[in-house]
């Protein structure tokens, strides 16, 4: 038998690699767990936000190195692209950052947090807020699936 934390911790990882370039599914890790009824929800949900928040700092934190590598050949972004993006998030500002969960944009979107030198604790707040109120809505939707299907 699977134990609490061993779902929690596979969560968590999930979360965490969703929120960085790397592929992830927490989405439908927490439905599935939330559709289960095996657990807290609120847990759930605080532990995905948790992964993912943490998976977004690490994109921050990359971010305020990247000019570092800018010009060099292996680079993935050419320096035009990275300058036109710089320009974009500072156009649009802070408050973009409650978009960090959207897919294909949030990802890169915190990275570029770091580039542009956000601080760290407004950075923090407003993804925060937006990743939970993601996860709260999936678990609120499958908390509903769940129910419709067991009536």
């Amino acid at each position: 038998m699977i134990t609490t934390f061993t779902v929690m911790v596979g969560l968590f990882l999930s979360a965490l690699t969703s929120a960085t370039l790397l592929p992830g599914t927490s989405e439908a890790a927490l439905a599935a767990l939330v559709a289960s009824g095996d657990h807290a929800v609120w847990g759930l949900v605080a532990v995905a936000t948790a992964g993912n928040v943490l998976g977004s700092t690490v994109n921050w934190a990359l971010g305020l190195y990247v000019d570092r590598f800018k010009n060099r050949r292996w680079f993935p972004v050419s320096p035009d692209a990275l300058d036109q993006a710089s320009h974009w998030f500072g156009k649009y500002g802070l408050w973009s950052l409650l978009l960090a969960w959207l897919p294909v944009i949030g990802d890169p979107l915190t990275l570029l947090a770091g580039v542009m030198r956000v601080r760290f604790v407004p950075f923090l707040i407003l993804v925060t807020i937006g990743k939970a109120a993601r996860y709260a809505l999936i678990a609120g939707g499958a908390t509903w699936i769940a129910s419709i299907i067991s009536n």
